[in-house]
């Protein structure tokens, strides 16, 4: 009896220790500690609805992640994102044996800033906001348009989640 409680409370200690996890800071009754908007972005780039898709993404992150709760109305909110996509940057990769475009890689970079409901700007790190993917070339162009959308969606996921840790530390303080 004594030895499976001992290697349960074992296997509990050992398994929660290291893991990265932890709490998001909330206020008293549960409630995130602060509310944060999305105000519309501008697109600097060609590329159509890539601010819509940076804002739902920055969005996303902090209703899955926590720490902030997301309100529709900058006006309401404790913290608002402003800012624009800057324009993007697209080279090739890789080459095949015949000079054919294997590979591109697609840079996303944003100029964000976040405000208090004060004006108080907040500082980010540069490297915080660009992020660079790789995605397969086709000889089918709908199929290398689909890769790219799915690489500029991934990096607007990667710098949501940046965005979204970087503000928690500077809240924290």
């Amino acid at each position: 009896m004594r030895v499976p409680a001992l290697a349960l409370l074992l296997a509990l200690v050992t398994g929660s220790s290291g893991c990265g996890y932890h709490f998001a800071p909330v206020r008293a009754g549960g409630a995130p500690a602060g509310t944060i908007a999305v105000a519309s972005l501008e697109n600097d780039s060609y590329e159509f609805g890539v601010e819509r898709q940076v804002a739902d993404a920055i969005q996303r992150a902090f209703l899955r992640r926590g720490g902030l709760a997301v309100v529709d109305d900058p006006e309401a909110a404790d913290l608002v994102v402003r800012g624009s996509v800057q324009p993007l940057q697209t080279s090739r990769r890789s080459f095949s044996s015949v000079r054919l475009v294997l590979e591109y890689e697609v840079t996303l970079a944003l100029a964000l800033e976040v405000a208090r409901r004060d004006g108080t700007v907040l500082s980010l790190p540069g490297q915080l906001l660009s992020r660079t993917e790789i995605y397969q070339a086709s000889a089918d162009v709908e199929v290398t348009r689909k890769n790219r959308r799915e690489a500029l969606r991934r990096a607007a996921e990667v710098l949501a989640d940046r965005l979204h840790d970087a503000l928690l530390e500077v809240v924290r303080r």
